[in-house]
């Protein structure tokens, strides 16, 4: 009996390998036809052949080596990658799972994929706007006419008009009326003098600071809150009321600390009982309660006309939305997506080049003192006479590109014209059918020596008296006609901050290797800095 139990179940298990065997032959079939698909969908050109997708699931979770690609493949191999295949346009295969793409360092064929448009062959793939369309659709994650639709609204919220109304703020400012970012400007200002305080930075000779990041995300945080929401922050702040409910201040940070885990994990997950998830939920509901109370109150406020005018640039939003009509208005969802998006990219713009900009802490010393001086402020008039510290920061972005991938995927066959070589006149033709991906590499794009000699090199003099319509200005910015909405509030920002604080402080690195991370945004990875007061000569 017992020998007639084992044959079975060995007839059994000899009966399951055939479609055990069968089933694996379908899959590497299927696997093989994939990627002769994904060959002939490149056109052949040059490049990886790996199991997955560097930018989708699983591939983005594996780190970066010599078989999957990972993320960050961009930023460690951004000296070798195009040149190993001498082109400009390489292509990606995977043969397990994912579409093929096409990587793109040149700017051109970035322009040609990203002009947008009712003709445009290509748009923006929901999977690579996910992580921005959490809080509900804004102008980053919008295309075509959706996009057009969300500028128009926009457009007034960082006009230059921007000011807000707050205690901090002097009263000649108020009554005067603040054009251009002078009130940028101040609130900079008085957040440093804040960090200073908070910090306990104003009674010591040296401080060290074990991630300076920390406190330039908060600062930027800080500025951006005043200036664009008129929010009442304050740098010492406790993250909790004493009714241990958390902050707003507090919750914006988790949310933006947070954002991309909250995007790529199951919903389930965010309901487990660990307490660091359970903070991030927290933070979610608190603030999309309080967004949504905002939108109403400034609603209530510019229907009624009560109270003195509040123009930030959350109220300027609001007001121009409403000021619209029909299919032309956004609703409260997508004003809330735009408020968010407007946070988070401040929240991560500024900490991306202080660390470059740091190593010529003396240099920048030196016009600071020539324009500035010790015994005065700097105002937003000296702004301009303050280049190097500008280009300085140009440069540094340049090296840390914050929107380091543009995704872009074709509706219909198209074609592209790609340039030849440099030196060579002419273009060549690239067939582009229907699905197939095009990343546009920023820092591909930005370490090509098409654009910047000796791009591996930090060299602030290239931007010195740049014209912002040249070739090298337009690879910095991202692609026109959507170049960054904000980019004059965080330079006059990062203008500012760095006045105050390279004049008062010079910088001692313990390591100057920078690397760089991804939140929802290339970031530099946590460097330690040691400050020392400089003294008057």
């Amino acid at each position: 009996m017992e020998r007639l139990s084992s044959l079975t179940i060995w007839e059994r298990n000899t009966s399951v390998l055939p479609i055990s065997a069968a089933l694996v032959g379908i899959f590497l079939l299927s696997r093989i036809g994939k990627f002769m698909s994904g060959l002939r969908a490149v056109s052949y050109i040059p490049g990886l052949r790996i199991p997955f997708q560097p930018l989708a699931l699983p591939g983005a979770l594996i780190p970066t080596s010599w078989w999957n690609p990972g993320l960050l493949f961009p930023w460690m191999w951004r000296y070798n990658f195009y040149k190993k295949y001498q082109n400009e346009n390489v292509s990606v295969v995977p043969f397990i799972f994912g579409v093929p793409v096409i990587y793109t360092s040149n700017l051109d064929v970035a322009r040609q994929v990203s002009a947008g448009g009712h003709k445009s062959s290509f748009i923006k793939p929901e999977s690579a706007s996910r992580v921005l369309l959490l809080w509900g659709m804004n102008l980053v994650a919008a295309e075509g006419e959706m996009w057009r639709k969300h500028r128009r609204i926009m457009g007034p919220a960082f006009s230059n008009r921007l000011q807000v109304l707050s205690s901090t703020i002097p009263v000649k400012f108020i009554n005067d009326g603040i054009y251009r970012y002078e009130l940028v400007w101040q609130q900079t200002l008085n957040t440093y003098r804040e960090m200073l305080v908070g910090e306990q930075w104003d009674d010591k000779e040296s401080v060290e600071v074990s991630s300076i990041q920390a406190l330039t995300f908060k600062l930027a945080l800080l500025v951006i809150g005043k200036c664009g929401f008129g929010f009442n922050f304050d740098w010492s702040a406790p993250p909790k009321g004493p009714d241990g409910s958390m902050s707003v201040q507090e919750s914006l940070r988790i949310v933006a600390d947070a954002n991309l885990l909250s995007t790529v994990v199951p919903k389930w997950v965010l309901k487990l009982p660990f307490k660091p998830i359970q903070e991030v939920r927290q933070a979610h509901e608190q603030l999309a309660e309080f967004m949504q109370l905002q939108v109403m109150e400034r609603k209530e406020e510019i229907k009624s006309q009560s109270g003195p005018e509040r123009t930030d640039a959350f109220t300027l939003l609001v007001k121009a939305n409403e000021s619209e009509s029909g299919k032309l208005r956004l609703d409260d969802q997508e004003l809330i997506g735009n408020v968010f998006v407007m946070l988070f990219a401040g929240h991560g713009e500024a900490p991306l080049n202080l660390l470059e900009i740091l190593s010529e802490s003396d240099l920048c010393c030196e016009q600071i003192l020539d324009v500035v001086g010790y015994d005065r402020d700097p105002v937003f008039d000296d702004y301009s006479s303050l280049n190097i510290i500008l280009s300085i920061f140009y440069e540094a972005l340049r090296m840390f590109p914050a929107g380091h991938v543009l995704i872009r995927e074709a509706t219909e066959d198209t074609v592209l014209t790609i340039p030849n070589p440099p030196g060579e006149d002419g273009s060549t033709t690239l067939p582009v059918p229907k699905g197939v991906q095009v990343v546009v590499d920023m820092i591909g794009v930005q370490y090509n020596p098409r654009y910047f000699d000796e791009p591996e090199k930090f060299k602030p003099s290239r931007w010195y008296d740049l014209r912002s319509d040249s070739e090298a200005f337009s690879a910095l910015v991202l692609v026109r006609p959507r170049a960054c909405i904000g980019r004059k509030f965080a330079t006059t920002e990062a203008v500012c901050f760095l006045t105050m604080l390279l004049r008062d402080w010079r910088e001692q690195w313990r390591d100057r290797v920078l690397d760089a991370r991804v939140v929802i945004t290339l970031g530099v990875a946590d460097v330690p800095v040691k400050f020392t007061r400089r003294r008057r000569v």
